[in-house]
């Protein structure tokens, strides 16, 4: 055999080798593979081995967005084409952009979109750049929805937008094929003059909450002092107006003298006087010393027979 012939014939046996492996497919669990006969849409390949003849027989290559590490540790995505569909479900991460809210202020929004496509037949043949879609479509929707809400609103609302989100972009993006599962709002920075505006009024009305706690628990300390030593002089004078009856009801029973029961009689009196505490004035017995040791002697009998 000519050296010619021979290497002719190694060279087509390389050919047809590489052409066969060019036609055995190896298809992962969780991807699918677009097919196309002469450029028409002839099947979609499942998991697993899957032979297809080369050349007349291609796989339709889709757009898909890579992540990508530098050294410094940020992320950055590429552009590239795949002939493999990945049906897992994909994160987007879009970069920070500027929306206008309904009364006019400037913030700065980034989110994630977590989708899934569901169809790879119709994210293949119905729209040109899926991952650029999907970016400028949420863009664009965030923009209208943060547009329709007031800066306070859209703070405290962050639920509320991801659930709108999600339903908008979800209707959207059904006729790509692509089941969208969930958006989730990162930050929301407002311009730094509004920043500081909000924390003194945070600071504002942590102070006033505090202050009003503050004499609440003054005022119900104030209110149970008041009871407490209302409380106690009540009793006090029930005890006092108590032992004074007492010992009027113990003369009356027992004082045989008509003058020293008088004189009981006034001594209690002033005994009245005495504790009744109202005035600081001084109270003099005007009787006799002799009387006085007798009425003395009495009273002590007649406080001997009532109780303390």
């Amino acid at each position: 055999m000519p050296p010619i012939v021979f290497v002719v014939f190694i060279l087509l046996i390389i050919f047809v080798i590489a052409l066969i492996s060019s036609g055995i497919k190896i298809i992962h669990q969780a991807e699918t593979m677009i097919v196309e006969k002469f450029g028409r849409f002839d099947r979609k390949l499942e998991s697993g081995i899957n032979i297809i003849i080369p050349i007349y027989e291609q796989p339709r290559k889709i757009k898909w967005r890579m992540v990508k590490t530098d050294l410094q540790g940020r992320n950055y995505y590429i552009y590239s084409e795949a002939e493999r569909i990945d049906l897992r479900e994909s994160v987007y991460d879009f970069p920070k952009q500027r929306v206008i809210t309904a009364d006019n202020v400037g913030i700065e929004i980034n989110a994630l979109l977590y989708f899934q496509i569901v169809d790879p037949v119709r994210a293949t043949y119905e729209i040109a750049n899926l991952p650029e879609a999907i970016e400028k479509l949420t863009q664009t929707t965030l923009r209208n929805v943060i547009g329709e809400m007031e800066l306070d609103q859209t703070l405290v609302s962050r639920d509320t937008i991801n659930i709108k989100l999600r339903e908008i972009l979800d209707e959207a993006t059904n006729k790509w094929g692509v089941k969208v599962n969930r958006v989730e709002l990162q930050d929301i920075a407002p311009p730094r003059d509004i920043q500081e505006a909000m924390e003194k009024q945070m600071r504002a009305e942590r102070d006033r909450r505090a202050a009003i706690l503050e004499a609440e628990g003054d005022k119900k300390a104030a209110i149970l002092r008041a009871e407490g030593q209302a409380e106690a002089r009540i009793k006090v004078a029930d005890a006092e107006r108590e032992a004074i009856k007492l010992v009027t009801e113990a003369v009356k029973e027992t004082a045989s003298d008509p003058a020293q029961y008088l004189i009981a009689v006034k001594y209690i009196e002033t005994l009245k006087e005495m504790v009744s505490g109202r005035d600081n004035k001084v109270v003099y017995l005007p009787i006799e010393a002799t009387g006085v040791l007798s009425s003395i002697g009495g009273i002590k009998e007649l406080l001997g027979k009532t109780p303390e």
